[in-house]
């Protein structure tokens, strides 16, 4: 099932409503439902809320878009660097499970270096699977774990994207 309008604004409620200790949530001004000058692939589209997270703690920090990312009325949860260079995430995708909706994200990566396999096979060391499953907040008190599962995911992506870098696979 997809990330339907309604959920994503069930969604930024639980984010709106919180006070995690580890975070700080500032909520970005939209323009008739658009977020103006963020970045080329988001603009035009509408977004129901768009917010910078930062985790003072590290210095570390992503913006989270709930946007309608392919104008199609399906929206995702899009995850941009904090440069805004690229997306560390886009999801659309809701399982139930264990009696809770969860959001599912795969990593799938498409760099043109024939080493995928390589960066694949990393990420499913690091996760114990390619697919990730984060349990959407029920309560503004879930949304601390929430944003930590959603920065774990970022960062695990990250590094498998450069695993490449780091290790020598050709000898």
């Amino acid at each position: 099932m997809n990330l339907e309008k309604g959920l994503a604004i069930f969604l930024t409620g639980q984010i709106e409503g919180s006070n995690p200790l580890k975070f700080e949530i500032k909520k970005l001004e939209t323009v008739d439902g658009m977020l103006p000058k963020f970045h080329q692939w988001s603009n035009g589209k509408q977004v129901l809320a768009a917010y910078e997270v930062i985790r003072p703690e590290t210095e570390q920090g992503y913006y989270l878009l709930f946007i309608d990312w392919h104008r199609s009325n399906n929206y995702y949860l899009v995850i941009y660097a904090r440069d805004k260079s690229t997306t560390c995430a886009e999801i659309r995708e809701i399982q139930e499970l264990a009696d809770s909706p969860h959001l599912v994200w795969s990593y799938k990566p498409f760099k043109r270096d024939g080493k995928n396999e390589q960066r694949k096979a990393y990420f499913k060391q690091m996760f114990g699977s390619t697919t990730v499953h984060i349990k959407l907040p029920s309560s503004p008190m879930e949304v601390e774990n929430f944003l930590t599962q959603l920065f774990k995911l970022c960062q695990n992506r990250v590094k498998a994207d450069k695993i490449t870098e780091v290790f020598d696979f050709e000898n």
